[in-house]
């Protein structure tokens, strides 16, 4: 990501009701393929649940934390959005929190780009530092992070959180690359792939067999890459060489997600673009500003929550998301 339960059964429908009077909007659909029809319906409604940040990041569906969490990175604080539709502060100050995931379980994992660490929450909110160094070296700024179906943790470790003083503490880098990282069970950390220029959003595939990563080197240089890379897994544990899945003409594909049938969901400057699993575009659905990050949740899996500048919106789709995410 760049600088930028409820209860059970009927948590954020609570929210959506109590949501202020205009809040709610037909949502903004550009179809690029007919097989969008299988997404998202027509009438869908998209609901801004908040709108009070500076850089909203990292939604992560946690009901055991009482909603959604998310971190608003350049205000350095986590908010969580509750049943009610309520808005509580999760943790201030946040060392600059940015991406979150659920471990296998269900303990939130959050990124710090202050903190140059990736770091679990335990039940009595203490906090357990997961990864920190390589090397015996600082890592850059952890930025994003996934399960893996395995129970591993896996994260993104550019620059951004040290290159941008309003979104962690300016530094040189100590690594030699911007890697992908992965945290076994067991604790032990290992670099998995130093093939991009700034790895940023991530996700498995729905059967755990791609590795889907942004590089967002065009948000720095101009003639950097804007794409999404396919890595395939092997074995779980070890990347092979990536190939293009897609790439984005303007601006770059940030924060990823999955749905339970393959398609990859991809915040973007213009909204979310939706991707069969060939690479097809199917269709986007538009934000006022830069989406940042996207996720799946809700009591069915349908809801997807979108980070988008100040705000977090939510919309209904006809899909769930992948079960590890």
């Amino acid at each position: 990501m760049l600088r930028r339960s409820f209860l059970r059964q009927a948590g954020l429908g609570l929210a959506l009701a109590a949501a202020p009077r205009g809040a709610l909007a037909a949502a903004a659909l550009h179809t690029d393929d007919p097989d969008f029809a299988a997404v998202v319906d027509p009438q869908a409604r998209l609901a801004t649940l908040y709108s009070g940040g500076r850089w909203c990041e990292g939604p992560c569906y946690a009901p055991g934390l009482g909603g959604l969490v998310f971190s608003d990175v350049r205000a350095n604080r986590m908010r969580v959005i509750g049943d009610d539709g309520g808005v509580k502060t999760f943790r201030d100050p946040s060392d600059n929190a940015n991406g979150n995931t659920r471990d296998a379980k269900g303990r939130l994992v959050t990124c710090e780009h202050r903190g140059r660490r990736v770091v679990r929450a335990e039940a009595d909110g203490s906090l357990t530092v997961l990864a920190d160094r390589y090397r015996d070296q600082p890592l850059n700024s952890p930025n994003d992070a996934a399960l893996a179906p395995d129970g591993a943790i896996w994260f993104t470790d550019p620059i951004f959180g040290i290159s941008m003083p309003d979104e962690g503490i300016v530094r040189a880098p100590a690594q030699a690359a911007r890697r992908v990282y992965r945290i076994d069970p067991d604790g032990t950390l290992a670099g998995m792939s130093d093939a991009l220029d700034q790895p940023n959003g991530l996700a498995f595939s729905s059967d755990g067999r791609l590795l889907y990563v942004s590089d967002t080197g065009g948000s720095l240089n101009p003639e950097g890459a804007r794409a999404i890379m396919a890595f395939p897994v092997e074995n779980g544990r070890t990347l092979t060489a990536p190939r293009t899945f897609a790439t984005v003409e303007a601006g770059v594909p940030d924060g990823l997600t999955v749905d339970a049938d393959g398609r990859v969901y991809a915040a973007c400057g213009d909204g979310v673009r939706i991707y069969a699993p060939d690479g097809r575009l199917l269709g986007r659905i538009a934000t006022a500003m830069d989406a940042a990050n996207v996720t799946f949740g809700g009591p069915d899996g349908r809801r997807l929550f979108i980070a988008s500048g100040p705000a977090i919106h939510a919309i209904d789709l006809k899909v769930r998301g992948a079960a590890h995410g």
